[in-house]
């Protein structure tokens, strides 16, 4: 399964880097090195280590309960084989550089910028599986009774732009934000139909 292939990379990385600094040093996103020396592998590194077991803990949990339903059930029912296992994993690598593209705009140089973490292309997972199944219902962590996807979606979205302007914590908001965005417009792309299945099943909530 491509999901847990991208989990056991994602792990067996972090690990690594937990243990050796110059490894997560080497492989974080830091838009002022790679504008400055071009070590643009870091556009995709970045995405495969993580800040503490807490992060990588999260967004595993996330990415597995995600990506397997996308990668063996909404894919393969939007997309005949193997084009559906191939679009997963342009889905998945392609969020990691478009959600940090924003970021490194910003911060190219600004030398105190840095990031690790999977959240942006995590963010397309979610965010794909959204557009086919508006209605799915998702667990919200501060809520105690499960909201449609569509309606988790809108929160996250007014949630990561309004944190992002803001910019008082050490969370990437931006990468968050364009991950979601960038994971519910390619799927559009690959599949335009799904954009009336998506106003209809959203419709019949309201």
């Amino acid at each position: 399964m491509i999901t847990y292939i991208i989990i056991g990379i994602t792990i067996l990385a972090s690990i690594l880097a937990f243990q050796d600094r110059a490894i997560f040093s080497k492989y974080l996103f830091n838009p002022f090195v790679i504008n400055e020396q071009k070590q643009v592998y870091r556009f995709l590194t970045h995405a495969f280590i993580h800040a503490d077991w807490m992060h990588l803990i999260m967004n595993m949990l996330v990415l597995y309960s995600f990506g397997q339903t996308l990668e063996t059930v909404y894919f393969p029912a939007v997309f005949e084989l193997p084009k559906a296992s191939m679009y997963y994993v342009f889905l998945y690598l392609l969020a990691i550089l478009v959600s940090a593209l924003p970021s490194f705009e910003k911060n190219k140089h600004n030398s105190y910028y840095s990031s690790v973490g999977a959240s942006g292309a995590v963010s397309a997972v979610v965010f794909s599986c959204i557009l086919i199944d508006p209605t799915q219902k998702i667990i919200f962590l501060f809520l105690p009774f499960p909201i449609p996807a569509v309606v988790f979606g809108l929160l996250y979205l007014v949630y990561s732009w309004y944190m992002s302007k803001k910019g008082t914590d050490n969370i990437g908001h931006d990468a968050h934000f364009w991950g979601a965005v960038f994971g519910f417009v390619y799927t559009l792309l690959l599949k335009p139909s799904l954009f009336l299945s998506f106003v209809y099943q959203t419709k019949q909530l309201f």
